[in-house]
């Protein structure tokens, strides 16, 4: 046995299937210098329970590429590191029980035929042809996946750990982290077996992740917002029709999940394999009365099958053969989730050099992809797509305990629950309450969470419908419609407010402040008294972020974000500044109201003292009053309509909104204003605006200078890039799109040829029709050239726009 290694580059703390899979990518690619403790055996955790599902399907485009990612690398990885394992490509069947989920699922299959999956929605007879012993009377239909299947969770883990001891990776066993600290820029990581000096550590400590997220705390860290679920599946004995229809195939069957009731039903050697996700779900370890041992592994819950009594008589009614043989064992173990169910992967908030790679509900079909994408970010610092839907920093301070065990039942619960656009979950609300909120529920607010702000989507009428369930649809048209319609004309003819709680604000001071952000910017930026949009790329040229910028001094510049990118931002200006310059947040020191509409200057002047309303857009005015309360304003509107950002302390916003409401303004929420921006064809960020695209694919060109004398992140790809041309460019699209609007990442087709995808959509009130922002191959981003869009399966006309606003193109409105 060599030597214990007291040196590193990078130390992974967990030996299931993702931390396996994070030394395998790194060792692949030639980091040998890495290693991966474990506190028991490898799969000690949540893999060794596993079911070893290996589906492609997924509602977010980013999962779906890890997960097809990981399912391509199964089927060959036995041969490729010369280590058998079963692994069962026998296609999936999902049922359809409504014609929403078959909207569900069309929509998925387009998604899967962009990134060259085959996936095919069914009729009731083709499931049956697909899965012989299954009930079809009641079912609208079905999606069929050929490449899912089941893979031996242990198995897959060793095969992966074998191709990283190959390549160079060493794997501890039986040797747990006990204890971190730093020596300048190296992590010491502690363990029985003595200290190992590295560069970076990763948390892949599955359910433990969180206690070994309490480590980092002293350098930064927060705690890890997660809860540790019981998940069961049970095995039958062998069902003597299956083991001969087996037998005289050749193959399993396929999988079959039943979304709608919620479980999945598979073959395992000659009996079946149950799996429910239960509305009457248990979480463990979530109180003091109920602690995390300090070693769970290979270990199980008690069996608790009354759980499940209703999920069994639904499945034995589905595949009748199930009734017809008992239980050989029950599966009752630990899985941890994160609020929304999807998985931590990326860098760890707050701390320098330290990833995450944890939270992975199914980690067994997501853990392939999972450990590329690590792999990218510690040896890169960003990855080949876009992971915001993974990242761990989508999730700020307000995911406390109660939050994230709120949200974790009732995801559990609704595990194959469709993400309809105008749907919010209940739980877990009212995290963060502005100054306002009393005063926004009054008027009719129906709120929806913003990084855990409440902010108003639409204001209803008595007697409107504010069901959760008018909301479970993806059609435009719902009880919100006519307010949204009544909201928008209110901008467009009067004046409308809105308030926008939870904007990200930093402040980056110390000498040299203006010229470090202006070595970051790819933009120009504004002078004094002045605001602009700023872009700031990776060194490909890709979108990392965008900000409002405010140059107060040549050691003072404030920046404005969204508000979801509080932590990814702050995070991004601070791992980058010199030694001088602090980057703090000052997100909830100041609220925001925007006024705005035709009439936005005469309502504001009588309330208004030491504002030049007269002063040009993009203008600041920093002191001043409104309605006898301090407050800056700022000539902009995301409506694109004349318009005012008022900012002032939370105190302040209530005699604010009461001075304006009695003078007319109406109320106005998110959703009218997404209408209205799309309008514009202003982009969103982590939508329009994301990694996935370089800033000339986004059709940001007059926001890059690259004459700038400054060589900023990216300028040389960017250059490079305009020199060879750019093959993809961003578009408006007018779409004849019936009764939906284009979701993200709706496919694009010329010819019957993927050309382009959507990363936006909405109905444009102003001008009458459905839009989608999207980006195409950069040969047919020519005005008037016709395409056709993919929404839920029916293939849509839309026509290509000018490159200038579909509403107010000259902004002679905006600019009034």
């Amino acid at each position: 046995m060599s030597e214990f290694p007291t040196t590193a580059r990078v130390v992974i703390i967990g030996g299931g299937v993702v931390g396996a899979s994070t030394l395998f990518h790194l060792a692949r690619a030639g980091w040998t210098d890495c290693v991966l403790l474990e506190k028991n055996e490898l799969t000690a955790g949540s893999t060794w329970h596993a079911a070893g599902n290996v589906p492609n399907f997924a509602g977010s485009w980013a999962v779906m590429n890890m997960q097809r990612y990981a399912a391509a690398l199964y089927r060959t990885l036995g041969e490729d590191v010369g280590y058998p394992m079963n692994y069962h490509v026998t296609g999936s069947v999902r049922l359809a029980h409504s014609k929403e989920r078959m909207q569900e699922f069309e929509r998925v299959a387009a998604m899967g035929q962009y990134q060259g999956l085959d996936m095919a929605v069914c009729t009731p007879a083709e499931l049956r042809e697909k899965h012989p012993f299954m009930e079809t009377h009641d079912l609208k239909g079905g999606l069929w996946d050929p490449l899912d299947g089941d893979i031996d969770p242990a198995q897959l883990t060793q095969a992966l750990a074998k191709g990283a001891r190959d390549g160079g990776g060493r794997i501890e066993r039986f040797c747990p982290a006990v204890g971190l600290d730093r020596d300048g820029d190296e992590w010491i990581v502690k363990t029985h077996k003595g200290d190992i000096r590295c560069e970076y550590v990763v948390n892949c400590a599955g359910y433990y992740a969180q206690r070994v997220g309490e480590m980092f705390k002293p350098f930064g860290g927060r705690t890890v917002p997660m809860v540790v679920m019981s998940h069961q599946y049970f095995l039958t004995e062998p069902i003597a029709e299956l083991e001969a229809w087996t037998r005289e195939k050749g193959h399993k069957v396929p999988l079959l999940r039943d979304v709608d009731t919620s479980y999945y039903l598979r073959q395992d050697k000659s009996g079946l394999n149950l799996g429910p996700y239960e509305r009457n779900c248990k979480a463990h370890w979530v109180t003091p009365d109920d602690p995390m041992p300090e070693d769970f592994s290979f270990q199980l819950y008690p069996d608790d099958l009354e759980r499940l009594e209703y999920y069994i008589e639904d499945a034995m009614a589905r595949v009748p053969i199930l009734g017809t043989a008992g239980v050989s064992r029950n599966i009752n173990g630990p899985i941890p989730y994160a609020p929304d169910g999807l998985p931590m992967v990326g860098p760890m908030p707050g701390v320098r050099n330290a990833f995450e790679g944890h939270c992975f509900t199914f980690g067994i079909a997501q853990g392939g992809g999972a450990g590329k994408v690590l792999s990218e970010w510690i040896m890169h610092g960003q990855t080949e797509q876009d992971m915001w839907a993974v990242d761990p920093r989508r999730y700020t301070g307000y995911a406390d305990h109660d939050y994230t065990l709120a949200k974790a039942l009732e995801t559990y619960g609704h595990e194959y629950a469709m993400h309809f656009p105008r749907h919010a979950w209940p739980a877990g609300r009212n995290k963060r309450l502005s100054s306002l909120h009393g005063r926004l529920e009054k008027a009719g607010a129906q709120f929806g969470a913003y990084n855990g702000w409440e902010r108003a989507n639409w204001f209803a009428r008595p007697g409107d419908d504010t069901s959760e369930e008018a909301t479970q649809t993806w059609d435009r048209n719902g009880p919100w419609a006519p307010r949204i319609r009544e909201e928008v004309e209110a901008v467009r003819d009067g004046c409308g407010m809105l308030p926008i709680s939870g904007f990200t604000r930093l402040k980056v001071e110390g000498p040299g402040a203006r010229e470090f952000i202006d070595g970051l910017t790819a933009s120009r930026l504004p002078g004094p008294g002045r605001v602009g949009l700023a872009y700031f790329a990776d060194d490909r040229g890709r979108i990392v972020t965008e900000t409002s910028v405010m140059v107060h001094a040549p050691d003072d510049v404030g920046l404005i974000t969204a508000a979801v990118a509080q932590w990814h931002d702050a995070e991004f200006f601070r791992r980058q500044a010199p030694q001088g310059i602090t980057v703090t947040d000052h997100s909830d020191e100041v609220d925001c109201l925007l006024v705005t509409g035709p009439k936005a200057r005469e309502v504001l002047a009588p309330l208004t003292a030491g504002h030049d309303l007269n002063a040009p857009w993009l203008s600041v005015s920093m002191t001043g009053t409104v309605a006898g309360q301090e407050a800056a304003l700022v000539r902009v509107s995301f409506a694109g309509e004349l318009g005012w950002e008022i900012h002032a302390a939370p105190e302040a916003m209530p005699p604010i909104w009461d001075a304006l409401l009695a003078a007319g303004v109406k109320p106005f929420g998110m959703w009218a204003l997404n209408a209205m921006r799309i309008e514009k064809g202003y982009r969103a960020w982590k939508g329009d605006l994301s990694t996935d695209y370089t800033m000339l694919e986004a059709g940001l060109d007059r926001f890059v200078k690259l004459d700038k004398p400054v060589d900023f992140p990216g300028k040389a790809a960017l250059l490079a890039e305009k020199q060879a041309g750019v093959k993809k460019r961003f578009v408006t699209l007018l779409v004849d799109a019936g009764d939906h609007d284009a979701p993200y990442m709706s496919t694009v087709f010329h010819d019957g040829e993927v050309v382009g995808e959507t990363t936006s959509g909405d109905w444009g009130y102003r001008v009458g029709s459905s839009i989608a922002l999207g980006t195409i191959r950069a040969d047919l981003a020519q005005p008037g050239t016709e395409v056709q869009i993919n929404i839920f399966g029916r293939l849509c006309p839309a026509v290509v726009q000018p490159d200038k606003p579909l509403w107010d193109p000259e902004n002679e409105r905006l600019k009034a």
